[in-house]
């Protein structure tokens, strides 16, 4: 039984899906041959969290893969990313009616991202005194961890989502939760193609933010910068940076806050078992009975 406060389950699809795409074998196919190793995949994920945390609802956040906006603020952003995988595209495209099937909400967004999605469910959520669960394997997402958001961090190597809460950004980054688009835009994300500031790493970075308090506070002081290569490259490079943190910042998503509802163990057992995933439907339906 969910508790009286159970949390909203807000999932990253695109990072799921391409994690368990490349994690799981392709032989795991349908009776049609056709692969099905990312939804699987995805599919015990999430299960596996619903059986930790018991959430009032489970949301699978999808979106653009570059918005417009950050692309024209920056040409290199998501510019190295590949096509989506042969294999992985016809099981992209079974998302909605499998995972549907659960009684999972599937939310989409045209122009703006999956982190945008997952940021503005956590937002509405606390918002509405509840809590928020942010199962991910993007570190962009520890901008929102709070004392009533946990983001469920899924990392190379590590079985299941390491839980991460403010006490742990500051611990990695050094840093407030609020800063990470801050700390970004200084130090760069090469997956996203933000180049950062020339010379700056993590450690620099956050002994900035933490004595200037902000990115504007450290490009206001930049000219009393006693390092003269950073000065250079932070007053050099100023305009660009405040457009770094500007793509790091998720985006309200104007998306509602979705009703209670409960995984349909039975829904997703014959969804599971029509993909051939016959091992998964009979766990759905030993769930069910129970």
């Amino acid at each position: 039984m969910r508790g009286v406060n159970a949390p909203l389950l807000a999932v990253d699809g695109p990072s799921l899906l391409y994690r368990a795409f490349y994690a799981l074998p392709d032989s795991i196919k349908d009776e049609s041959g056709r692969p099905v190793n990312a939804l699987l995949g995805t599919t015990n994920l999430v299960l596996q969290e619903i059986e930790r945390h018991e959430p009032r609802v489970v949301v699978l956040c999808f979106g653009a893969e570059a918005a417009e906006y950050r692309v024209e603020l920056h040409d290199g952003y998501h510019a190295d990313r590949p096509e989506v995988p042969d294999d992985l595209q016809p099981q992209w495209d079974l998302v909605p009616e499998f995972f549907g099937a659960f009684g999972w909400v599937v939310s989409t967004h045209q122009t703006l991202e999956a982190d945008d999605l997952l940021g503005s469910y956590a937002r509405l959520e606390t918002e509405a005194g509840g809590r928020a669960l942010l199962l991910t394997g993007d570190r962009d997402m520890y901008q929102c961890a709070s004392d009533d958001v946990l983001v469920l961090y899924l990392s190379t190597g590590v079985r299941g989502a390491t839980e991460v809460g403010p006490d742990e950004v500051r611990e990695r980054y050094g840093i407030d939760p609020e800063l990470v688009p801050d700390f970004i835009a200084l130090r760069g994300d090469p997956s996203d193609g933000i180049p950062g500031a020339k010379g700056v790493g993590a450690k620099t970075a956050a002994d900035l933010l933490r004595e200037h308090g902000s990115l504007e506070g450290v490009l206001e002081h930049a000219i009393g910068e006693t390092r003269p290569a950073l000065r250079k490259n932070l007053l050099g490079a100023k305009d660009a940076l405040v457009d770094y943190k500007d793509m790091a910042t998720l985006r309200d998503a104007g998306v509602k806050r979705p009703a209670d509802s409960p995984t349909d163990w039975e829904g997703g057992a014959a969804a599971a078992e029509k993909l051939g995933m016959n091992r998964l439907a009979e766990r759905l339906r030993q769930k069910a009975a129970a």
